[in-house]
């Protein structure tokens, strides 16, 4: 009953929250290595029509393509924007002079996901080794006071996750890779059997249809105030040099979201009183064309001389990411020109902690300051 329940929530219409709400709780979510290229001007035709990247051209393009370039990136991402980017904030359209970038040296996906994640920079963190974090998440921070404790969630494809959070301290219920705890219900055991029959191409991520429906399942359970939801299949595909698949886990992420943008408006504990906020860890290159498949900064090209040898200058334009939000206290202004400097990846977690009323400074003062841009 819960799975059909669960269903017909999800088929509900998309509602959105009333100007006068007050955030509450906040649904963090991130995409691995999506290209603010494709966000903002959708499918890249050049990289379509390469067969050495593109298995399945007819397929894309009718799914994708259209001769009006305005309308391509909503072809590919209609739920971003339709409804978030016209109903709250975005940021990292560099062709309409908004940016956004990482802070980290590296450019790579643990760096940028502990910046997200924890506010502060730690240059040591210079790799993706399973390594335990040494700096405390603001999900970790908020678990540890009494009106967060045992409302705080995450849930990722990543298997690297569990160092980035840093379990072995923090205790966050952390849902990654492939699950190994019993099932909590009915709709849990039939996903645990599908993803042992249906395995994952790539040894350190599960597909992330699993992880969005074991977070729907926990959500609907437990109601948690702050949840983190990590999707992966994009960078891995591209990575892969499947520009088709990247193309189309994009598309699916963005049905995802929806999905669960639907679930919590029409969720009495969640209605009206929950931000979404969207960003990616880190960007990828254009330019050589081959370079939309890699990601590393001229740092890690040194300390690394066979890693992407043939880029001595590294991967240009990976630094690039973007940003967007909506919900209760986040204005409802579209895209946001930046002018001649950049938000960056350092100053999520503190934003997100403004939005729940919370001061930044008394968890840790060494964090990126609040982006303004995003609070009403």
């Amino acid at each position: 009953m819960k799975r059909v329940a669960l269903l017909v929530i999800l088929l509900l219409p998309v509602t959105v929250p009333a100007a006068d709400s007050k955030a509450r709780n906040i649904f963090l979510l991130t995409i691995d290595g999506l290209r603010w290229q494709e966000v903002f001007r959708g499918l890249d035709e050049s990289l379509a029509v390469n067969t050495q990247y593109n298995k399945r051209l007819e397929h894309i393009r009718k799914q994708y393509w259209t001769e009006v370039k305005a309308k391509r990136a909503e072809a590919l991402m209609p739920f971003l924007h339709s409804t978030i980017f016209k109903s709250g904030v975005v940021i990292g359209n560099r062709d309409q002079n908004s940016c956004a970038r990482v802070t980290n040296p590296w450019y790579l996906s643990y760096p940028g996901y502990s910046e997200i994640l924890t506010g502060v920079v730690d240059e040591a963190l210079d790799s993706n080794d399973r390594v335990l974090n040494p700096n405390q998440s603001f999900l970790e921070k908020l678990n540890a006071r009494e009106n967060y404790r045992g409302k705080v969630a995450a849930f990722t494809s990543w298997n690297v996750f569990p160092y980035i959070l840093n379990v072995e301290r923090s205790g966050l219920p952390v849902d990654a890779g492939q699950k190994v705890d019993s099932p909590a219900s009915e709709l849990e055991r039939i996903l645990s059997h599908l993803q042992g029959d249906i395995p994952s191409p790539w040894e350190h991520l599960r597909y992330d249809a699993f992880t969005q429906h074991y977070a729907l399942s926990y959500i609907e359970r437990h109601h948690p105030r702050v949840v983190y939801i990590g999707y992966g299949e994009a960078d891995d595909f591209a990575h892969d040099g499947r520009y088709d698949e990247y193309l189309m886990a994009a598309n699916r992420t963005d049905r995802f979201i929806r999905e669960l943008w639907q679930f919590v408006q029409n969720d009495e504990v969640y209605r009206d009183n929950t931000i979404l906020f969207i960003t990616v860890d880190h960007g990828r290159g254009e330019e050589p064309e081959e370079t939309w498949q890699h990601h590393a900064s001229i740092r890690t090209m040194e300390k690394n001389e066979q890693y992407l040898a043939q880029y001595p200058e590294g991967i240009v334009g990976s630094e690039a990411v973007w940003m967007a939000a909506m919900g209760p206290d986040v204005p409802a202004k579209g895209l946001i020109a930046t002018g001649d400097k950049c938000l960056t990846s350092n100053r999520v977690a503190a934003t997100l902690l403004k939005l729940l009323g919370e001061d930044y400074r008394l968890f840790n003062s060494g964090m990126g300051s609040p982006m303004m841009e995003f609070i009403e």
